[in-house]
């Protein structure tokens, strides 16, 4: 077999926020026992979906799809405030699963409301991180900005109080670039006082940086809907890669893709668990001679608790 060198990118795979809501779902099944639904994919990963199915989760879109008299658990994207009202009005058993780091941005909005600020928000339009944020004010009062054009565009009516916020899992680079057209332009506005994208988007962008110079070509896992994982695919490319593919797993590489590699980086988005990384890293081993190398950037130990609603019941 011929040799491949793999760049093996770290940190890769599961952040604090992803362990957390899947933990969330599985402690709720432990306590309350199945069916637990649960309002949207929890984090975007098939693998992670079809685990909790088997334990019990029952996921749906909407919360008209749930019962009145089961748990619900809402997904770590976020949800608009209409949700949890409508739990409330239905007297639910609910669980929010929102991960604190986009707790932080939607806690921000609110905010800039109260001080009366126009606000806008860069992210993807149909996200549900970004529904999620804009569900938590009125209709209309935060306004969306998905690239360049839209920040050197976008008309505001009052440039002396204006804010924004991003969504926490963009391209680092491309949102720099916005908020330096947004400053610009409107040098008045408000900046969240610790940048909205989240530590473990950085940390894999980072570590896909000091891999990707040299690489032939570079695969990320993740899902299709995973705005983190296909912005690790960019940022690949941006930083040298010849070739960047996103696959859901092993079952997805197509081996015409390695003619010619001889160095090959693998990364994963942050919903992806590790044993998809440990299954490609075999399939490698069938048709390669394997040497392994990690690239690691940073060291992660951020953890965060579960709802206080998930303790156990004193005795």
């Amino acid at each position: 077999m011929r040799p491949l060198t793999i760049r093996l990118s770290a940190p890769r795979g599961f952040c604090a926020g992803v362990d957390r809501a899947i933990q969330i779902v599985e402690e709720a099944l432990k306590k309350w026992g199945p069916p637990v639904y649960v309002r949207h994919e929890i984090v975007h990963n098939a693998h992670v979906v079809e685990s909790l199915k088997a334990k019990g989760a029952i996921f749906v879109e909407e919360l008209s799809e749930c019962p009145d008299d089961r748990p619900v658990v809402f997904s770590a994207h976020g949800v608009p405030k209409s949700v949890p009202a409508e739990a409330q009005n239905r007297q639910m058993l609910f669980v929010d699963a929102t991960c604190p780091l986009v707790s932080k941005v939607h806690v921000e909005a609110q905010k800039h409301f109260e001080a009366g600020r126009d606000i806008l928000l860069i992210g993807h339009a149909g996200h549900p991180e970004v529904i999620g944020t804009m569900g938590q004010l009125p209709e209309g009062v935060i306004r969306l900005i998905e690239t360049p054009e839209d920040a050197a565009t976008i008309n505001v009516e009052n440039p002396e109080n204006l804010a924004f916020v991003t969504q926490t899992t963009l391209s680092v680079d491309d949102t720099a670039e916005m908020i330096n057209i947004l400053r610009g332009r409107f040098p008045a506005v408000s900046a969240p006082h610790k940048e909205d994208i989240c530590y473990a988007t950085t940390n894999r962008q980072d570590a896909v940086k000091a891999l990707a110079d040299g690489a032939d070509l570079v695969l990320v896992i993740g899902a299709e809907n995973s705005s983190n994982s296909k912005r690790l695919v960019d940022v690949a490319l941006r930083s040298g890669a010849k070739a960047s593919k996103l696959i859901a797993s092993a079952d997805f590489v197509n081996w015409d893709w390695f003619d010619g590699v001889q160095t090959l980086g693998i990364t994963a988005g942050a919903s992806a668990p590790e044993i998809l990384v440990q299954d490609l890293i075999d399939a490698c081993r069938e048709h390669f001679d394997i040497e392994l190398e990690e690239v690691r950037v940073t060291d992660e130990n951020i953890t965060f608790k579960l709802p206080r609603v998930l303790n156990p019941e004193p005795a």
